[in-house]
């Protein structure tokens, strides 16, 4: 094989089958990687990285559970001939000491290739597609976010972003941070969904060892339940509240606004 195939890792996941989708349709050669993909990659199993590596010239790297492998995968991806890594990190990593993403991005920087880092606020899919889905549905979004502002970003404009990334010059070693085109608190963004959906949803906010607790009940484990607590309350500290121009800087556009998206996402939440 060429070493021109796009390696997508979390490639049936909400920003990387956006990827690989737009590959695609570029005409270009994407291979989504995840345990369940037709070459299966496992961050804890490093006899499914070769097959899964082959052929790669660039590497859309998202970091594995924990702290992983990831220097020893990157410098296996090198090896086998990626020559491009964009990875897709999260705004506050640096603040907040997340050491699983810093250690992603530190890995991509020290490879020798090209990198480019992709740090997003908050996703407005978390609404439709994750964390806060069922909450939605079932009348009710508890956060302890507070009345801060978030700049929350559409996931189709991280896929734009990261395919720009991936598969034009112009990117090498810049930190992009991804910002929808205004802040927007999460009680605000919960009355827009309720508005827009018909649905009756309220917002009620809570401290984070109760946002702990609560989730601790529904199932997560608890390190998990403290991490994904950790990056909501960044929201009522207020330290990622500014815009950024980063995604237009990119794109040649503005990014998408938050009642675009809910109006795209109505069969979500039938």
């Amino acid at each position: 094989m060429t070493a021109s195939v796009n390696l997508v890792l979390g490639g049936t996941g909400k920003t990387g089958r956006r990827v690989v989708s737009r590959l695609r349709e570029l005409g270009l050669p994407a291979r989504p990687l995840s345990r369940s993909t037709e070459i299966p990659f496992d961050w804890a199993d490093r006899d499914t990285w070769e097959a899964a590596l082959d052929g790669g010239g660039a590497l859309y790297l998202i970091p594995p559970p924990g702290l992983g492998p990831v220097h020893e995968f990157v410098r296996r991806a090198v090896d086998a001939g990626v020559r491009r890594i964009v990875v897709l990190s999260g705004r506050g990593s640096d603040t907040y000491h997340f050491q699983g993403i810093l250690r992603t991005e530190r890995a991509a920087r020290e490879s020798g290739v090209d990198w480019t880092i992709l740090r997003p606020n908050h996703f407005f899919q978390n609404f439709s597609e994750d964390v806060l889905r069922e909450p939605v549905l079932a009348g009710e979004v508890v956060l302890p976010t507070g009345d801060h502002p978030d700049p929350m970003v559409d996931v189709e404009d991280i896929a734009d972003v990261a395919v720009a990334a991936l598969t034009q010059d112009g990117h090498t070693g810049q930190t992009y941070v991804l910002t929808g085109p205004r802040g927007i608190s999460f009680a605000e963004a919960t009355a827009i969904v309720a508005k827009e959906s018909g649905r009756e949803i309220h917002y009620k906010e809570v401290s984070g060892a109760e946002y702990v607790d609560l989730l601790v009940a529904q199932g997560f484990p608890a390190d998990d339940a403290r991490d994904l607590c950790t990056v909501f309350e960044a929201v009522r500290e207020g330290t990622i509240t500014g815009t950024t121009g980063d995604v237009e800087r990119v794109l040649g556009r503005p990014p998408r606004d938050f009642e675009s998206y809910v109006r795209r996402s109505l069969d979500s939440w039938a």
